[in-house]
């Protein structure tokens, strides 16, 4: 059974830091590519960051130079360091991974993060 958790999330103060994790289990996590989405009340899911299996990154325009997505092989976990945060962004963070072949496969239940102004 494959599981993806995410973990990390919580109330922070607007221009704080969280770093959330995505730990998974019954899937080898290097072969896929790891995904960051976050999806706020009232708007469309969007993609924040993505880590594929070679270590290439990509991040959504609005996020770049706040975000850093990375991996640790040893203990199977996609990160996601949120810097700078901003009381907009209030949302639930999903962790995905998605295969070679840019399919979303596998969800984790989400993890909320509130920024308080």
């Amino acid at each position: 059974q494959v599981q993806l958790v995410e973990s990390g999330g919580g109330l922070v103060q607007t221009g704080g830091s969280l770093r959330l994790s995505c730990a998974a289990s019954g899937i080898i996590f290097s072969m896929n590519a790891g995904v960051w989405y976050r999806q706020a009340p009232g708007k469309q899911r969007e993609l924040v960051a993505r880590i594929t299996s070679r270590g290439f990154t990509n991040y959504a325009d609005s996020e770049k130079g706040r975000l850093t997505i990375a991996r640790d092989f040893d203990k199977n976990t996609v990160y996601l360091q949120m810097n700078s945060l901003k009381p907009e962004e209030p949302a639930v963070y999903l962790c995905a991974a998605e295969s070679p072949l840019g399919v979303l496969r596998y969800w984790g239940q989400g993890t909320q993060v509130t920024v308080s102004s």
